[in-house]
Parts: C-alpha cells; structure tokens; sequence
C-alpha cells in the first residue's frame, strides 16, 4: 500500500486541513475586526485632538500636544500633507506611516498628524499572537490526527492481519462498536466460507475415493480383454473401455489434488517439456485418418514446482480438444519461456466463451462447445491454472483458430537452459 492510500494518513491530512479552514476563517475574521477598531480608535483620537487644538489655535493660543501627535495650519501645513482629501488618511513620508486628519474651516485648512499611534503596537502584538495561535492549532491538529488515526486504523489493520494469517477467532470479537461489529460479521463469514470449503473438499475426496475402486476393477477386466488374443471381436470395444476408464482414473486424481490445499513450494520440480510431449504422443490417434499434423515444436526447457498431473491435465486437456476438434490443417503445441502454446486451425471459440477466457473470472459456466473442450473442459483448465499460479490465455489464430498459452508465473516456474 502506497503511503498516500493510508487511512492514517488521510485521518492526519483531514484534521489539518480542518485546522487550516478554521484558522484562516478566524484570521480573516481577527482581521476585519482589527482593522475596523483600529480605523474607529485611530479616527475619533485624531477628531477629539482637533476639536480640542481648533479653538486654541484660533484664540491665539498654544496648542501642545503629547509625543507623536502634531496640529497644523495653512502655510504650517508640510508640502507632503498639503492637498489630502478631507478625513482620515494614512501617508507614508520617508518611509514613516503617519495617519492623517484633514480638514478646512473658515480660517483655512489644516491638519492633524499621528506620528506613532500606540494602536500599531498593540495591532502587531495582536497579529503575532495570532500567528503563534495558528501555528500551535496546527501542530495540535496533526497531533489529534494521529492519535485518532493510531486509534483508528491499528485495530483495523490488526484485524487485518488476522483475517490474512487465518487467525481464528479474531481478534475484536467483544468490542461494542462498529470495530466489533465488523469482526463479529468477519468471524461468521469466515466460519461459513471454512466449512462450506471443507464440505467441498470432503465431497470431492469422499466421491473420488469411492471411484478408485470401480475404475481399479474396470481397467483390469478390459485389460485381460485386451489381451486376450482368442477373442478378437472385444479387442477394440475393450481397448475404448480401458482408454475411458483410464482417462475417468486420471480425472478422479485431478479432483482429488484440487480438493487439497496447494503447497508448491514443497514439491519436486517437474519438466513442462517431457509432460507436453507424452501428451503430444498420447493424443496423436485422435488426428489419425485426419488431414491433420500434430507437431510437437521443443523449446527451452523449463521447470515448475507443481504435481505433474495437474500439468498434464491442463495441456493434455487443450491437445485433445485440439485434435478432436480440427478436421484439417495443424495443430501445434510449442514451448516458449516459461509458456506452452497450443495452436490449431480448428473453428475456434464461440464470442461468449471468448469473452468469459478474457475475464479469467469464472471458475465454471464455460460451455463444452466447439474448441471449448470436452471432459474436463476449459473451467477446470481455469481452475488448475488458479491452482498452480499459472494464467490462461486466449486469442484467435490468424487465418482461423484458436492459440491458447499457458503462462507460468516466476513464483512456479524456473527456466534453465540445456545443459
């Protein structure tokens, strides 16, 4: 999982954006309120100032004003201050920001001057604070996030990692909240999906050890058939019997694998080119009486650490559909790194069973039609594939047909070359 998918993360990005939101609409709000007191204290301090130095001015009197705070008149009135529209202005003279009140009367204009306002001090010890507020919220935002997140998200990926090792019971099962819900739920799909499995494994190895036996006694009796060289007239009819209950036997064997849970990593390794070339030669009397040539192409040898029937099944199952299926031209089947190829120039797929291959989805449902197999069929071609950790692959050939690959992932297969 990519860090940017982590619900932690998320969790984290979430309450600082929050912060971020709600600290810029305070900002904005401090803001607009600073500004407004300060344009209100700033104003009625210049306007009682020349309320105050107006009528002293005009009686002749001195007019003293604290530090800061200038009143003047006509000609007294500094080049830069003259020509300012009535009211409160803000100036900057050689870079000092001073407010200015002007105005006019009857003895002229004038002008009142606040050279430092306290208000700009108290203005950036407010604005500073806020910046202290706004970077604390933040971090504590993050903090929060990642507390709730820890909170959130580890008992979720603990439950995780039970569901993935198999853990029974889960873990969470006596929570009262939704993490306990969803654990209880887990708990009771899990159980139901065990057993459903394991009634599916004892049925398919219940019903392929009750065959065995019936099989074992079928093959015998048409061997002895088939030997026995004073009755020629039950030779071919025997050697069917033989070859049917041959292929029931080796059925009943692939069943019984798949019911068992695949551990590849401890079997010995098999060679995918001696499997596909006993098919090749088992399958050669289907095309017998055909215009048809079955080739058998070598390529790099490779290796797969699977059971050798199940290999077998899955190519011999293509050859013979293959060879059953073709009235005249070829059929192929090559070795390409860690891939076997079966090509024919047969009638191909029908567009529905195309599109089921092209979704590798559907372990069943794959209709015995056509190149789409007999016996076994291609669903449980699928399903060995799934097995093994191999993929099957479909296209049509051109100039009509079909080209299947079986594709041999790197966790089961191991190409080396001829020595």
């Amino acid at each position: 999982m990519r860090p940017s998918e982590s619900l932690r993360r998320r969790i984290v990005v979430a309450f600082v954006s929050f912060g971020i939101v709600l600290s810029v609409f305070f900002a904005v709000i401090a803001a607009v309120a600073v500004e407004g007191i300060e344009v209100h204290l700033v104003d009625n301090r210049l306007a009682e100032v020349a309320k105050w130095a107006l009528p002293r001015q005009a009686a002749g009197l001195a007019v003293d004003l604290p530090s800061g705070l200038r009143f003047h008149r006509g000609g007294a009135i500094p080049l830069s201050l003259r020509g300012l529209p009535e009211g409160v202005s803000e100036v900057d003279v050689d870079g000092v920001g001073l407010h200015v009140l002007s105005g006019s009367d009857a003895a002229g204009p004038y002008v009142v001057v606040d050279h430092e306002s306290d208000y700009e001090k108290v203005e950036l010890v407010v604005y500073s604070m806020f910046a202290t507020f706004f970077i604390g919220f933040l971090v504590l935002a993050a903090a929060l996030g990642r507390f709730v997140g820890r909170r959130l998200v580890n008992p979720i990926s603990e439950l995780a990692e039970a569901v993935g090792r198999g853990a029974s019971p889960l873990p969470l099962l006596d929570r009262k909240d939704e993490l306990g819900i969803l654990s209880r739920a887990l708990e009771a799909h899990t159980a139901e999906l065990r057993a459903f499995l394991d009634r599916e494994r004892f049925f398919t190895g219940d019903v392929s050890h009750e065959l065995r036996s019936p099989l074992t006694v079928i093959m015998g009796a048409a061997e002895i058939l088939v030997t026995d060289g004073a009755n020629e007239a039950t030779r071919a009819p025997a050697e069917r019997i033989y070859r049917a209950a041959q292929e029931a036997a080796e059925c009943v064997t692939v069943l019984l694998l798949l019911a068992r849970a695949p551990e590849l990593g401890r079997l010995p390794p098999v060679s995918v080119d001696a499997i596909a070339a006993r098919e090749v030669d088992r399958y050669r009397s289907l095309v017998a009486g055909k215009h048809v040539e079955l080739d058998f192409h070598d390529g790099r040898e490779f290796m797969v650490q699977a059971p050798a029937e199940l290999c077998a099944a899955a190519i011999g199952n293509l050859v013979r559909n293959a060879c059953q299926y073709t009235e005249q031209g070829f059929v192929s089947v090559a070795l390409a790194p860690g891939r076997v190829i079966v090509e024919d120039t047969g009638p191909g797929l029908p567009a529905a069973v195309r599109e089921t291959l092209a979704r590798s989805g559907a372990a069943g449902g794959i209709p015995s039609r056509g190149s789409a197999g007999t016996g076994l069929g291609l669903s449980l071609v699928l399903r060995i594939c799934e097995y093994l950790g191999a993929t099957l692959g479909y296209e049509d050939r051109p100039g009509g047909g079909s080209r299947f690959t079986i594709g041999f992932t790197n966790a089961v297969a191991a190409d080396f070359t001829h020595s």
